[in-house]
């Protein structure tokens, strides 16, 4: 045999490939390429629980106390990453499943990272339960359930001791904004309030001063800070602030931003507005 006929040589390649289109063509073409259809969402699981998923939601789940799972379901590779040696240990219904499984439940667009657990929503606190912090955040009605999971991430990453939401036009609990927080859903108190307004005069009376953030403020966010206790009050994308809170916060202001953008999508905003108040808080 000589060289060029050996297995895997160049000259093999291509022959295999010219037979590969010598079938092709008697069969009367290359079959058309079939993209997978998308699998949508599940029903919803019943009993007033809520689905999460991801590795670092799962993991923050697990890890606290006051969480309440239900069931789990999770691949060999996700189980394995979450360090569970036994499902049969967990105090809960946990299987063992492909990854095919989940996205029959979360979808097929849903980055699930092979785990979901199904559990009983965390009971949001009173404004009268906040406790002692100097930092807290307020959405007034925030909707988009991505953008107020990426302000919870932020709010944890910097210390804030709440975030405080109306109860009305503010997301539920989900696998969505729970993604989006990685995990962050567990490690901060949620305070719902029937009217946001008197919530922020709660605030003044315990010391809080409030600023809510709007790119036509009249200062600057950092020339704006007082005191020793800040409540950071962020508006709806495009809305922003109701004008109710416009009158009731402390002091209205805007970040300095010298570019050609003159504003920032809500949770990017929270984010550099929060690093602004630890800035001034920890001077302090």
């Amino acid at each position: 045999m000589s060289k060029d006929n050996k297995p895997g040589t160049p000259k093999d390649t291509h022959y295999a490939k010219l037979r590969r289109a010598h079938r092709d063509q008697k069969a009367g073409g290359a079959p058309a390429f079939r993209p997978r259809q998308p699998l949508p969402p599940g029903e919803s699981p019943g009993d007033g629980l809520v689905r999460l998923y991801g590795l670092h939601t799962v993991r923050a789940a697990l890890d606290n106390s006051r969480r309440k799972i239900r069931k789990m379901l999770v691949t060999r590779n996700a189980a394995e990453r979450l360090a569970i040696a036994d499902l049969t240990a967990l105090p809960f219904k946990a299987e063992l499943v492909e990854p095919k499984e989940i996205d029959r439940i979360t979808g097929s667009d849903a980055v699930h990272q092979g785990v979901l657990i199904e559990a009983e929503p965390l009971k949001p606190k009173r404004l009268d339960a906040l406790g002692d912090t100097q930092l807290v955040l307020v959405l007034d009605q925030v909707t988009d359930p991505h953008n107020v999971g990426a302000i919870l991430r932020s709010a944890v990453a910097f210390g804030a001791g709440a975030l405080i939401t109306t109860a009305r036009h503010s997301p539920q609990e989900s696998g969505v904004l729970a993604k989006s927080a990685s995990g962050a859903l567990e490690h901060i108190d949620q305070i719902e309030v029937k009217n946001l307004a008197d919530a922020l005069g709660q605030l003044h009376e315990a010391g809080f001063q409030t600023i809510g953030l709007d790119s036509d403020g009249p200062a600057e966010l950092e020339k704006t800070f007082a005191g020793d206790k800040i409540a950071l009050v962020l508006g709806a994308e495009g809305k922003g602030l109701r004008q109710k809170t416009r009158e009731t916060v402390t002091a209205l202001a805007r970040l300095d931003m010298p570019g050609a953008i003159r504003s920032l999508n809500v949770s990017n905003a929270a984010a550099v507005s929060l690093y602004a108040a630890r800035a001034f808080l920890k001077r302090g």
